[in-house]
């Protein structure tokens, strides 16, 4: 077998290179902006209010479908199993790696959670991000900080949460881990 000398494998770089980019196939870029990441906490606020109008207006069901296909776009469960950590969760089911887990803690009605009463149908009207920070590398995102819930009687909750994102094969934002907790009260 000959062997490749840095002359023929710089000749051969330099041939690819010298093709045009059609030729060349295409460039996966997987870098993550700021503004993506914003958009994805931005929409997954949305789908949230949403789910819990399309409750009121529609019912169970219509939100049930809502939820699914939101999960869908927004987790990366295609891509294997999520880190998710909901709210109001315990053992020992507090951390939910199936999209079935996030669908029953999002619109309850499933017998394998018990506990969960749909987090999402609480009539949900107003959502809002505040991050602490944003920590972008490359590929992959995390944001840390509070989302503030306006219920349909005004009231505010406030949690605590982390959100890591990735790119799925398409170029699409997909949260990866979703950690949430209530603030800390000293009690």
């Amino acid at each position: 077998m000959k062997k490749l000398t840095c002359i023929t494998v710089a000749s051969i770089l330099m041939g690819i290179a010298a093709l045009p980019a059609a030729a060349r196939g295409p460039v996966v870029n997987h870098a993550i902006s700021e503004a993506e990441v914003l958009a994805a906490q931005q929409a997954w606020c949305k789908a949230l209010v949403d789910i819990s109008s399309t409750n009121t207006s529609s019912g169970p069901a219509a939100a049930k479908a809502l939820a699914e296909k939101v999960i869908d776009e927004a987790y990366g469960y295609q891509m294997g199993a999520v880190l998710f950590k909901p709210t109001l969760a315990m053992a020992p089911q507090a951390f939910r790696t199936s999209r079935e887990g996030a669908l029953a803690y999002f619109v309850g009605g499933d017998p394998a959670y018990p506990k969960d009463t749909g987090f999402a149908l609480k009539g949900w009207t107003k959502c809002e991000i505040a991050n602490a920070g944003i920590f972008i590398a490359g590929g992959s995102a995390s944001t840390m900080g509070n989302v503030i819930f306006t219920g349909k009687d005004g009231k505010v909750t406030s949690v605590d949460k982390t959100w890591s994102f990735v790119k799925d094969d398409a170029g699409k934002l997909r949260i990866v881990v979703h950690h949430s907790s209530l603030p800390y009260t000293g009690n």
